[in-house]
């Protein structure tokens, strides 16, 4: 975004204090409370992170801007059938590999999930998200939005990935901060 838009970005390293959306949230709060910030952007995890921050710090002015933000994280996280909740449950261990991860979570990080998968936006928000993503179903995205007015959902013809509809990003921004 730096380069191709001329924005100042702030990238924190999310996983910094571990990988639940509690931890991640936290990690953004620590730089909402340290610094101030026009546009708060995330996504998947980090939309959702993004969110709940939102929801966490009402007094602060930015607006909100997710990419398929992971909503719904503890309903949808991957072969949760009761039989893997037991065992991950028991063991506190779960591999996940995707997305150029390889990571071991314990279960806390389902309990996070649980605590934290609908938080309430608290800015004006604008989400882009694929009608064909695979990963987070656009429908939870359509759930969040209609019970927010302050929420403006952009729902795109893309996957998860959003590679075909990035342009899109300065144009939903620019009508995001005008708000």
């Amino acid at each position: 975004m730096r380069e191709a838009l001329g924005w100042d970005v702030t990238a924190p390293l999310m996983s910094e204090l571990g990988w639940s959306i509690e931890s991640q949230t936290e990690v953004l709060l620590r730089h909402l409370d340290s610094e101030e910030f026009d546009l708060v952007a995330g996504s998947s995890m980090g939309g959702l992170a993004a969110a709940n921050a939102s929801a966490m710090r009402k007094d602060a002015a930015f607006r909100l801007f997710l990419i398929a933000p992971a909503f719904g994280l503890a309903e949808h996280w991957d072969g949760m059938e009761e039989s893997g909740k037991r065992a991950w449950k028991l063991t506190d261990q779960r591999r996940y590999k995707g997305f150029e991860l390889d990571i071991v979570l314990p279960w806390e990080f389902m309990e996070a999930a649980d605590r934290m998968s609908w938080p309430i936006p608290a800015h004006f928000t604008a989400i882009m998200h694929g009608k064909y993503d695979e990963i987070v179903p656009i429908s939870c995205s359509r759930k969040v939005a209609k019970k927010n007015g302050l929420v403006e959902l952009h729902e795109v013809d893309d996957n998860h990935r959003m590679k075909e509809t990035l342009g899109l990003i300065p144009e939903v921004v620019e009508r995001l901060m005008a708000r």
